[in-house]
């Protein structure tokens, strides 16, 4: 007999699994959430050899798995996969569908949506259920200066795209099984519009900002462009990644993907270092996970360095030298 329980639906994104984890922290959201809606978690995969990624979906909390698994889908294609998903959607009706709001969640995700006819909160960065058994879907406004929380009453599937690193995955159980459902391609699958020529891999960070144990923000206080990439050089050394604030990004001083803030990245570090950052609620607000905060401010009331576990009053140009000169001449004498 079919669970007639409510569906919700998580998109498997696999490609960059070992780094990029949204989808794990996504399911988990899925599990907490669902009780309040006699939900039933599932995943969503659609590509080529994907055996793998269905069993570790499984056991990270996926109740049931809806798979096609084709050769025609080993590369990304955003009409196939939009086709695709939507098809599914409209055949099994789930009742929610989240999406990581990876480059490319934020383009599949309003295309699923758009061909739905359903609304969509892009970047969020709360899930919850409220009395009515609607999704709250908290995301940030006006530049991160607010947070917003949306509903979609009527149109269904209720969905949302959600940043790295919000939640926390459920961890591995290899006892836990999923049902897999298997999905043929269909026979009128659209043509491409656009044909792949070739595509290469280009490195990123060593690991992702929302995961490092170690973490460097950097804000204005730093002085200059020159300054700030000082923070790179420490980050080397101490094996972590390097943070921004928006007013630095607007500098141009590091690129956006390194914003750490309600508009950008959570992070939740064991050790995060605070050089230049007045401490606005931008940015508090998406370091408050840390388990030990250094911070380093010429002025000894700013916000940070009232978070702060060790507070510096000093100029943070001239202690991340400092910090950096120490480092090196111990890794020497080692």
């Amino acid at each position: 007999m079919a669970d007639k329980r409510n569906e919700i639906w998580v998109f498997g994104d696999y490609r960059n699994y070992f780094q990029n984890r949204v989808t794990l922290q996504l399911l988990a959201r899925a599990n907490a959430i669902a009780p309040a809606i006699d939900g039933l978690v599932c995943a969503v995969v659609l590509g080529h050899d994907v055996g793998e990624y269905v069993w570790e979906y499984g056991a990270h909390g996926a109740d049931r798995i809806y798979v096609t698994d084709h050769p025609d889908l080993k590369t990304y294609s955003g009409d196939l996969y939009t086709h695709l998903m939507v098809k599914l959607a409209e055949e099994k009706r789930p009742e929610i569908i989240l999406i990581g709001a990876t480059d490319f969640g934020r383009e599949f995700g309003p295309r699923v949506a758009k061909r739905l006819e359903t609304g969509l909160t892009a970047d969020c960065v709360g899930l919850e259920i409220n009395r009515d058994g609607l999704l709250v879907q908290t995301a940030p406004g006006f530049g991160g200066n607010l947070l917003a929380e949306i509903v979609t009453p009527k149109a269904r599937p209720q969905m949302a795209t959600v940043r790295p690193g919000i939640f926390q995955e459920i961890p591995h159980d290899d006892d836990r099984k999923a049902e897999v459902i298997e999905i043929p391609l269909p026979p009128d699958i659209p043509r491409d519009r656009v044909r792949l020529l070739r595509c290469e891999y280009r490195p990123g960070r060593d690991q992702c900002l929302e995961d490092a144990r170690v973490v460097i923000c950097g804000g204005r206080g730093m002085g200059s462009k020159s300054k700030f990439k000082k923070l790179f050089e420490l980050a080397r050394l101490l094996n972590g990644e390097v943070g921004a604030t928006r007013p630095v990004i607007y500098s141009r001083w590091a690129d956006h993907e390194a914003l750490v803030g309600q508009a950008g990245r959570q992070v939740k570090p064991r050790l995060l270092f605070s050089f230049g950052i007045s401490g606005a609620i931008q940015h508090t607000a998406a370091v408050t996970d840390a388990e030990f905060i250094i911070a380093v401010n010429k002025n000894p009331h700013a916000t940070m360095m009232k978070m702060a576990d060790v507070a510096i009053a000093a100029d943070a140009n001239q202690v991340c030298t400092a910090l950096i000169k120490e480092l090196k001449r111990r890794l020497k004498s080692s």
